[in-house]
């Protein structure tokens, strides 16, 4: 088997495993949590954000893996999408999960960014 991150530094690498790892948690939580409480954790915008957290991470993820120069954009993106979607969900309470995952991927794709 082929290594896929042959090449690539680890700060891209660790940035990759942020963004898979959130994706994760947001589609799990989002899914698994959200739809079961109900109520406030399935509002439209509360809903939507982590949906949209989640794809926003697999793609920053995607195009890291391709190794293109000029990530700063997607990275700067991503981060604000989690950024939202931790304070959304620390807003509800009960989604620390999607908090911690959500925070580490902003961490790390804002150094990714500049």
């Amino acid at each position: 088997m082929r290594n896929m991150t042959h090449g690539m530094n680890t700060e891209i690498q660790q940035c990759i495993q942020a963004c898979s790892e959130c994706h994760r948690v947001c589609l799990e939580e989002a899914v698994h949590h959200c739809l079961e409480l109900g109520g406030k954790h399935t509002e439209p915008a509360h809903f939507r954000l982590m949906l949209t957290c989640a794809a926003m991470c697999q793609t920053t993820a995607d195009v890291l893996s391709i190794g293109m120069d000029g990530n700063e954009s997607i990275c700067g993106v991503c981060a604000d999408v989690c950024d939202a979607c931790a304070y959304s969900c620390e807003a509800l309470g009960d989604m620390e999960a999607c908090v911690e995952a959500c925070r580490r991927c902003a961490d790390s794709c804002r150094s990714m960014a500049g």
